[in-house]
């Protein structure tokens, strides 16, 4: 399966500061991967690697020719008051492909509605953003990164704030677009718990360490156990991994028990 970026004992951080040291590990090409860990613990620094705007500072990061991003950022880094259109937001995703000073083709119009159709938001076209809600500005970011036609979408923290519904729709939408295009997708999120029941690979980032496997190999009590360093319970239900940390008994009772 080629190989569409990869690390080879990279080594991130900032300034002298290393903040994960060692990764090796590659992106194929139709691969959907979650990668998840905690806020601070490194997801951001591997994000910035594999976009390019982070060079390691020892090893290598590689990324393979004409390979193009499709960038969703996080819904509270973006200002909806801007008062634009939906279909000239998902423009914007052209504009590197239309050039600085140009003005979009009827071509890239068509391009954007299809992309909006892909998202199930066509008949949104010509409302305001403003006027949108929190799942349907999200589908709106993700048409806007299709639009240009992407290798690889990327979204960072898709679902953050959202309400279980919209939740459950994203994700299936994003699961969706990975299985109907054989789109590469990588989703960076902190919730372990959402994205196992839809990425086929996991890239665990804790304060601890790395590691990158399939669902089956990273949802499991041992590996997470190892990874947190609190032991943890994965239950399912109705076919979903749940992951919760281990009650224990307090140590007065233990003591009293015993």
């Amino acid at each position: 399966m080629t190989s569409l970026i990869s690390f080879d004992g990279a080594t991130l951080g900032y300034g002298h500061r290393a903040v994960l040291t060692n990764l090796t590990f590659d992106i194929p090409q139709g691969d959907f991967l979650g990668l998840v860990g905690p806020n601070g613990a490194g997801k951001t620094t591997i994000l910035r690697a594999i976009l390019g705007s982070l060079e390691p500072m020892a090893g290598t990061v590689t990324i393979a020719p004409g390979l193009r991003f499709g960038y969703v950022p996080q819904r509270d880094s973006v200002d909806y008051n801007f008062p634009l259109k939906v279909v000239d937001v998902v423009l914007m995703g052209r504009y590197n492909r239309i050039g600085l000073g140009r003005r979009p083709t009827k071509e890239d119009r068509e391009l954007a509605c299809q992309a909006l159709e892909h998202v199930g938001i066509l008949n949104l076209a010509d409302r305001q953003l403003t006027a949108l809600s929190g799942g349907q500005k999200q589908r709106t970011l993700i048409a806007r990164a299709l639009v240009g036609q992407p290798t690889v979408l990327v979204l960072d923290e898709p679902t953050n704030g959202m309400d279980l519904v919209s939740t459950t729709q994203i994700l299936g939408l994003v699961r969706e677009l990975h299985e109907r295009d054989n789109l590469t997708v990588l989703m960076v999120s902190h919730a372990l718990n959402e994205v196992a029941n839809y990425v086929e690979r996991i890239a665990l980032v804790v304060e601890r360490g790395f590691r990158i496997g399939t669902v089956a190999e990273i949802m499991t009590e041992q590996t997470l156990t190892d990874m947190y360093g609190i032991p943890v319970d994965v239950d399912e239900m109705h076919g979903h991994r749940i992951v919760v940390a281990r009650r224990t008994a307090p140590a007065a009772e233990t003591q009293h028990n015993a």
